[in-house]
């Protein structure tokens, strides 16, 4: 929703949520609130199981697996704090008593991900190979795209590209046809790295997010409509481009009956829907991997292999644009809707202008406000520019 490819139309409750388009969210929001608190709960477990299995009776492969499995998650919940908010507390041992969280201080956001790549490395080598993980945990190869991720965030090219290199020895590929990615049935596909897991009519164990991504489910449910694609996001997608009408159905003039990706493929469940939710795919990792390699020809060939199976001519030096244009713009319609676009747009310093582009104003808000509750229960924290 925070970026230029949707909007979403609505009032009441639904306007907290219209805020965060428009850059006019303030600390008080629910939503960050969650997003902190849950984020940090997180944390809190991983850093639970880190503490104490140390002196827990268990095989050694199983005890290894399971420590590389909470670095991983804590590692990928630091990740979206910092993207989001960030300077922030960098709590890494187990909390003994509430009287500890009055007392954390915020870091800069690049000691949050060099913390995050050290643990992401040793993640790594404790974790087993996709071929022998199930479907649902993590393994090595999710650890390393995070981590390439990370390096790219930091700046560190060099090292991301090492490690998207071993991705690329992990036994992931494409899947033939991209429509093929999405649906109950193409779960755990062999381009998945790493993705939520959920199942429907389990008491609150299912997906809701896919009746948001439905026209006809969010119209049902509010009095407005979830995450309409704007309209530059149509106009992105080149002719013959097979991946919109795998992620964009009915858009007809008057916003009404459009599904996007997620939900052109699910059932009419409101809520409780049995979709996992992709994290981690190998498209991603080969689009990252040319992002390492900047302006080649080895890096226009990943780039390439993505859109072949788009079922688009490839690009080169002599394509119309510069490369970062051109990386960002295959970025933005092979990923579109998983919660990529706006990361994206920070990390290659392009938020404000697009942004602007869009005629919205930031506010400088580029970061999300630190909850005002965090800001009354320590006196250490100061909020975010634009707040």
């Amino acid at each position: 929703l925070r970026s230029d490819n949707t909007f979403w139309d609505g009032s009441g409750l639904a306007q907290d949520i219209v805020n965060f388009d428009v850059f006019n969210e303030d600390s008080n929001s629910l939503i960050t609130k969650d997003a902190w608190a849950n984020a940090y709960q997180g944390i809190s477990r991983a850093n639970i199981v880190l503490n104490r299995i140390d002196d827990i009776s268990m095989d050694a492969s199983t005890k290894s697996r399971i420590t590389g499995e909470a670095l991983f998650l804590r590692s990928f919940f630091y990740y979206n704090l910092a993207v989001l908010f960030g300077n922030i507390p960098l709590i890494l041992s187990e909390t003994a008593s509430a009287d500890e969280g009055f007392n954390h201080q915020q870091v800069a956001a690049s000691v949050v991900y060099a913390q995050i790549a050290a643990d992401l490395a040793l993640a790594e080598s404790a974790l087993p190979s996709k071929a022998s993980t199930s479907n649902g945990r993590i393994s090595k190869g999710a650890a390393a795209a995070l981590l390439g991720k990370v390096y790219l965030t930091m700046g560190d090219s060099s090292n991301a590209e090492s490690v998207l290199r071993r991705v690329l020895t992990y036994g992931y590929s494409l899947v033939a046809n991209y429509s093929d990615l999405w649906g109950v049935a193409n779960e755990y596909n062999n381009e998945s790295i790493f993705e939520v897991d959920f199942q429907g009519g389990l008491a609150n164990q299912g997906n809701s997010f896919t009746n948001q991504f439905h026209g006809i489910l969010s119209q049902s449910v509010t009095s407005g409509l979830r995450n309409i694609p704007e309209q530059d996001l149509i106009d992105a997608y080149e002719t013959g481009d097979l991946r919109f009408p795998a992620s964009i159905q009915g858009v007809d003039g008057t916003d009404t009956g459009y599904t996007i990706k997620f939900g052109s493929v699910n059932s009419f469940n409101d809520d409780d829907a049995s979709n996992n939710w992709p994290v981690l795919r190998y498209a991603d990792v080969l689009l990252m991997l040319a992002e390492s390699l900047g302006e080649t020809n080895e890096a226009y060939g990943f780039i390439n292999q993505v859109r072949t199976r788009a079922g688009l001519a490839p690009i080169d030096q002599s394509t119309p644009g510069t490369f970062e244009d051109k990386l960002l713009h295959e970025r933005r319609v092979e990923l579109a809707f998983e919660n990529h676009r706006w990361p994206d747009l920070l990390r290659m310093n392009r938020a404000q202008s697009v942004m602007t582009a869009q005629g919205k104003t930031t506010r400088g808000r580029l970061l999300y406000a630190i909850p005002l509750v965090e800001l009354e229960l320590n006196s250490n924290f100061s909020q975010n520019p634009g707040y």
